[in-house]
């Protein structure tokens, strides 16, 4: 009879238990999933070597990359260069034409790179009035695009910039371009900066749509700077994580009950050296 009551109160005592606190315990670190870097944020640093730079990118603790190759080495270098040095590569980018006008050639590019994801980060719109018609433009790329990407063992992600934000029937058309791209095709990455940049809240973003996540880019905004719908705004807005607007424990605890495993951290600023460092101190700082 014990051992019925026993039964019973761990069966259904665990109902009522926050999905949260089955997973993590108090004092759990809340980033979770290797340390990511996207290549833009060494924008500034590629001329200066690719090999210096790639030494930079290992002593800062980073284990994976997303982004395309340098210019002054082959795709096969490259890999040899990032295998060295502990570093994976699990996507990297297309632009919005080259998906749309030849797909296979994308896909067969990111092959040879031996990523599993393709990333696109814009839709060409006219600035600040992304359109329904820019968004159907979108969905057609996207969806067979992502086709013929799963065709060949990849995954196609697209990132959210921020201008995707405008009204429309209710809702946004972020919504709209969400709710009409097919999820067998089309995946998503936030970049949790251009998505409060935009208007929405990052941590009921994701909770709302779930596992079409599969990736973060982490950057922070300057504490008060103005904010519209072109998904564009200056290197002075874009501050270490922790020391803006952004509320990093709630996207984290979001992101980590979606099972996100990919976050790359994206620094935007002219002062990505000095700045790292602190966005991954304030990272690894962060417990439940």
């Amino acid at each position: 009879m014990k051992n019925l009551i026993l039964a019973f109160f761990l069966f259904f005592g665990s109902l009522t238990l926050p999905k949260e606190s089955l997973a993590q315990k108090k004092g759990d670190p809340m980033f979770q999933v290797p340390l990511g870097i996207a290549a833009y944020t060494f924008r500034n640093q590629w001329e200066n070597g690719v090999s210096e730079t790639l030494d930079i990118i290992q002593e800062m603790g980073f284990k994976e990359y997303e982004g395309g190759v340098p210019n002054g080495v082959s795709p096969d270098e490259f890999k040899v260069m990032l295998n060295s040095r502990g570093i994976s590569m699990p996507s990297t980018g297309t632009g919005f034409e080259q998906l749309e006008s030849d797909p296979q050639a994308v896909a067969d590019r990111a092959k040879a790179l031996g990523v599993k994801y393709v990333m696109c980060a814009w839709i060409p719109h006219q600035r600040g009035q992304f359109s329904q018609e820019d968004a159907d433009r979108a969905i057609e790329a996207f969806n067979k695009g992502g086709k013929v990407l799963k065709e060949n063992g990849l995954i196609f992600k697209y990132h959210v910039h921020g201008y995707e934000f405008q009204p429309f029937e209710g809702e946004t058309l972020f919504d709209y371009l969400v709710k009409n791209t097919n999820p067998e095709y089309v995946a998503l990455q936030m970049d949790v900066m251009w998505t409060h940049f935009g208007g929405a809240d990052p941590a009921s973003l994701l909770e709302k749509y779930g596992n079409r996540w599969v990736s973060l880019h982490l950057k922070d905004f300057r504490k008060g700077a103005p904010k519209d719908m072109t998904g564009l705004t200056g290197p002075e807005n874009d501050v270490p994580l922790g020391e803006g607007e952004l509320d990093f424990p709630s996207i984290l605890r979001e992101a980590n009950k979606i099972g996100i495993k990919h976050m790359f951290i994206e620094d935007e600023s002219d002062q990505e050296l000095e700045a790292l460092p602190k966005s991954i101190a304030y990272l690894k700082s962060l417990r439940y």
